[in-house]
């Protein structure tokens, strides 16, 4: 007798799940519009960024493939378009981005390897940043978005949806890479963190990212976490792996780390040689191409050499006609690229509550006060309390907002009312606080992050300036609104960490408006307004305010409301104008006591209320600007400017300025009272301009 029939081994046979012809098929594609853009639309200067995806592109579209609930969101990176495409962005859209025309991804407003996907059917492509590593974080918050509308508000359309967040090895040695990953594995958040580890960062090898050059074995032991490793070449490993890692992320409501190892077989750029690469390395690069081992994989066990050969040349034409398209398309209006850096009546396509058909109740700017005066704090407590009572996407949290109420004490009792799901203590990284407030606007919340002192936010300043041009680098397809809360400026003492204003670096972050109260009832209204718009604000809170007696005021109403860029007159009279904020304006009217002075509290610096400075101004025919932050740069430099340039011939003294010198906050008392404008040099300096 002959020896049996062996059973055919089916453990390496192509998964039946998989569309593989579709796989082929966009594999092929993204192939296609690689090589038109090295071999004609970069050498014609039809495109002047490119960044290859060869090697990477089997990873992302099987990644691609899995994500199929309609709140799955994946943020990627420079490298990414074949995950684009496997969600189903259009050719054309992102060849015409890649050659800066209009429509697509930004209007020609941002590089083409930037991407932006928002998809109300599927899963959606969040806005991409140019800076290595930024997408973490946002991604992390994005998870916790989905995790509150799933626990807190019962959505179940959200039970089963996760957060996707792409990176290279390069960027595992990122602040927002750590920060993601503390805030995803102590949150226990659905996150999938999917590494693409080429080896090299532009020309930097990995091992100068992550001792060993493998961020897998070294996250090994940490807690809450998956982790997965292998290679993103073979078919069948890469395959497995993504669904494993996206499956353990959906049924466990877990964080994955999932690294795969691919090629990268062109240069960091185009304009990258790779000449730090031996060529025995880039020979045994191209060995390990995915594409061959696709083809050798499906070939002929799913597909045959003519329907493979045939997917080619609809491939081919595919990326010929996206071409023909993106090139037929126009150049932006330059006269539109103004617009859309805030709100202005065109609703965003996703981000924000107003996507979500939120409608503000009705608002008034005439206080209606009950009760006796209250401080700062309180107001501010009260207003976030009465807001928080009637909008349940309206989050709170920082580091010691929680149980502490906040190291001023403006969220005292909050946590207790609300519950830890909605007033929350964060991991220490302001990266991290302002990402995930990013991530989670773009889901729907409103997320009011808390940066603890001024100075602080420097580590978040890449996240701020992003989350402020979202809008406008999207061209209004995405939007950010986000209220960040930021005490600063001097109390009883000072020094250089705590004590800072320095609000003037906000207002040159384009897309923010900036928000700087001096007293308890106009704090109520323009945090009211800042939590019920559609657009980024950053609310600074002057910690000497918060208490100070001048700044107590009965409190205005729960429809208190004022709109942004209209300043407040709180003294009137013709001999000057006086212009301050925050915690010079007691000082300026103390000042101004006995005198014809127009007192002009600004309240908002981004948008600035011009018009009344320019009326005043050519009036009272003299200008003082008051402030606390430094001379050089200050937000008076601004004001003084406007002056000279539209007031010049009603001046009958010159624009004058009084400001801290260009020095750190001093810590002790003494000194501080030199630095800071006092009511005597104010009085001194109105004196001098009167007198000129």
């Amino acid at each position: 007798m002959g020896q049996p029939a062996l059973k055919h081994d089916r453990r390496n046979a192509p998964d039946e799940s998989i569309d593989w012809r579709r796989v082929v098929h966009l594999m092929l594609l993204s192939r296609e519009l690689d090589e038109m853009e090295e071999k004609r639309l970069v050498p014609e200067k039809k495109i002047l960024y490119q960044f290859s995806a060869r090697g990477h592109d089997l990873a992302q579209i099987l990644l691609g493939l899995n994500l199929t609930e309609r709140h799955d969101a994946a943020c990627g990176y420079y490298r990414s378009r074949p995950l684009l495409l496997s969600l189903g962005v259009d050719p054309a859209d992102a060849l015409g981005s890649a050659m800066a025309r209009a429509g697509g991804y930004s209007d020609g407003r941002d590089i083409g390897v930037v991407f932006n996907y928002p998809n109300p059917h599927g899963a959606s492509a969040l806005p991409m940043c140019g800076g290595v590593g930024s997408q973490y974080t946002p991604t992390a918050g994005w998870a916790q978005a989905i995790t509150y509308f799933s626990k807190q508000l019962k959505a179940r359309d959200y039970d089963s949806a996760i957060a996707v967040v792409l990176g290279g090895d390069g960027s595992v040695a990122s602040n927002g890479f750590w920060s993601a990953l503390t805030v995803a594995t102590t949150q226990r958040l659905p996150m999938l963190f999917y590494i693409e580890d080429n080896g090299f960062g532009i020309s930097v090898p990995s091992d100068f990212q992550t001792p060993k050059g493998n961020i897998a074995a070294n996250l090994a032991a940490w807690k809450n976490l998956t982790v997965l490793d292998g290679d993103g070449c073979d078919p069948e490993a890469a395959a497995r792996l993504t669904r494993d890692a996206v499956d353990l992320v959906r049924d466990e409501r877990m964080p994955v780390l999932l690294r795969l190892k691919v090629p990268r077989l062109e240069g960091h750029s185009f304009q990258d040689t790779q000449a730090y690469k031996s060529e025995a390395l880039v020979e045994s690069e191209w060995a390990r191409d995915p594409l061959p081992r696709l083809k050798d994989y499906l070939v002929p066990a799913v597909v045959s050499e003519v329907e493979w050969n045939e997917t080619v040349e609809t491939a081919k034409a595919a990326a010929g006609q996206a071409r023909i398209e993106a090139e037929s398309r126009p150049i932006a209006d330059p006269e539109t690229v103004t617009r859309n850096v805030f709100f202005e009546g065109a609703m965003q396509a996703m981000g924000g509550q107003h996507c979500a058909g939120y409608r503000a109740p009705e608002t008034s700017d005439t206080p209606k006060t009950d009760g006796q005066r209250i401080n700062m704090a309180t107001a501010i407590r009260r207003t976030l309390d009465h807001e928080m009572s009637i909008n349940e996407r309206v989050v709170l949290f920082g580091e010691d907002i929680g149980v502490k109420g906040g190291v001023h004490g403006v969220t005292l009792g909050l946590q207790e009312k609300y519950g830890d799901a909605r007033v929350f203590d964060t991991s220490l990284s302001e990266e991290g606080i302002v990402g995930r407030a990013v991530g989670m606007a773009l889901a729907g919340l409103v997320p009011v992050p808390e940066i603890q002192f001024r100075k602080y936010a420097e580590p978040a300043i890449e996240q701020i300036n992003d989350c402020g041009t979202v809008r406008w680098r999207t061209n209004n397809r995405f939007a950010a609104p986000i209220v960040l809360r930021m005490p600063g400026g001097y109390f009883k003492c000072g020094d250089p960490w705590h004590s800072q204003t320095n609000e003037v670096a906000f207002v040159h972050q384009p897309g923010w408006k900036v928000v700087v109260p001096s007293n308890a009832e106009d704090a109520v209204g323009l945090l009211r307004s800042a939590l019920r718009g559609n657009d980024p604000v950053i609310f600074f809170e002057h910690r000497a305010m918060l208490d100070h007696p001048w700044a107590r005021r009965p409190y205005p109403g729960d429809a208190f409301a004022l709109p942004f860029g209209k300043a407040k007159f709180t003294r009137r009279g013709k001999d000057i104008t006086i212009i301050a904020w925050g915690a010079m304006v007691p000082r300026c009217e103390e000042a101004a006591e006995g005198l014809s002075a127009d007192v002009i509290d600004l309240r908002t610096l981004m948008p600035w209320d011009s018009e009344a400075v320019l009326s005043s101004v050519r009036s009272t025919r003299r200008c003082l600007i008051v402030h606390e932050d430094l001379g050089t740069g200050g937000f008076g430099a601004e004001i003084a400017a406007t002056v000279a340039d539209e007031a010049f011939i009603d001046l009958d003294a010159p624009v004058s300025r009084l400001t801290m010198p260009d020095i750190p906050s001093p810590h002790n008392p003494v000194l501080l009272d030199w630095a800071v404008p006092s009511t005597e040099r104010i009085r001194q300096k109105i004196t001098d301009l009167l007198e000129y």
